[in-house]
């Protein structure tokens, strides 16, 4: 395939550099707004695996069903769809939705033991994603779909929203949230499946990981559904112009695609989400200004450089952050 991005360099020529300023809202513990979150969350997405594999999995029920507090996240084992991949010592990343909230919290660590039917996770990271796959995907506009496509494939064609999951060569686990309309999220091009990279808060974790080593696995939604696909298998990045054009929305082409050549795909229930009953969606949750989370965040993390201390200063800034968002999500969509 002509285009393969193999090297971070040759990513970073494609999407540009990693800029400094989205490290700064990592911290490394469970804070008051983190906490706040997991209260009014009915749903995660969670990934576990060592260097060798990696799993996805869903957990979910009613607003608050995990727990934690400074250093640990307490997720009960009869909350997750498959609970026999949280074995301590295995990495861990989770992403957690609130209704009606674009914004995502995302929470990684290890699995440190299974204590009274209970996963521990050690905290070493948490902090908040933009909303921009949710936004793309009408994630909450749903209401309940009990006629999804039957066939794994046709599945794959009608998604919406994506969480993918990656691992580095050093065994430390991503999970980042993408979204698109129906028929530009994934889709089969005969027995491979493709998806596209589209504006986000360049990061680049999971393309990075799978530059690393190209083992992925996902969890793919129809908002509205309680079915869900799992896919797994093997990923190349490309930023091939033909590739990328299939997945033209509102004349953007997206800067890269993704292709895994023969994928594991499971259409399977989600017992998860029945219980979360994300759709049709209610009340907004209460107590959560993603904004005022990643201002937060930044003034409480341990750099101290001059990076961290003008992006302290400015984040200051009554309303700076929450305008710095709103137009980001409505200029830079695609």
């Amino acid at each position: 395939m002509n285009e393969q991005i193999d090297s971070v360099d040759k990513l970073e020529a494609v999407i540009g550099k990693r800029p400094p300023v989205v490290d700064l809202k990592v911290i490394d513990h469970l804070d008051e707004t983190a906490l706040r979150w997991l209260a009014a969350s009915p749903l995660a997405f969670v990934t576990t695996g060592d260097a060798r594999e990696i799993a996805i999995t869903l957990a979910g029920g009613a607003p608050g069903f995990a727990t934690g507090d400074r250093e640990t996240l307490r997720l009960p084992l009869a909350t997750i769809d498959d609970p026999a991949l949280l074995r301590p010592g295995a990495a861990f990343a989770s992403l957690f939705l609130a209704p009606g909230i674009g914004e995502t919290l995302r929470i990684n660590g290890t699995v440190t033991a299974i204590d009274a039917d209970t996963a521990l996770v050690r905290v070493e990271e948490c902090y908040g994603h933009c909303a921009k796959a949710l936004i793309r995907s009408d994630f909450w506009s749903a209401g309940r779909l009990d006629d999804a496509p039957a066939t794994a494939t046709g599945f794959v064609d009608a998604g919406r929203f994506l969480a993918l999951a990656t691992i580095d060569d050093n065994g430390h686990a991503d999970l980042s949230p993408k979204g698109d309309p129906a028929g530009c999220m994934t889709r089969m091009d005969g027995a491979a499946l493709w998806f596209a990279d589209r504006p986000g808060n360049r990061r680049t974790d999971s393309f990075r990981n799978l530059i690393a080593q190209p083992r992925m696995a996902g969890a793919l939604l129809i908002p509205g559904s309680m079915q869900i696909v799992i896919l797994r298998g093997e990923a190349l990045l490309t930023s091939d112009a033909a590739a990328r054009e299939r997945f033209t929305v509102r004349d953007k082409a997206p800067l890269l695609a993704v292709r895994i050549a023969e994928p594991g795909l499971e259409l399977r229930a989600s017992p998860a989400l029945e219980r979360a009953a994300l759709w049709p969606a209610g009340e907004k949750a209460e107590g959560i200004d993603p904004a005022r989370m990643f201002t937060a965040h930044v003034k409480l993390n341990k750099d101290k450089g001059l990076t961290a201390r003008l992006g302290g200063l400015v984040m200051s800034i009554p309303g700076l952050m929450q305008k710095g968002l709103d137009s980001d999500y409505k200029n830079n969509l695609y």
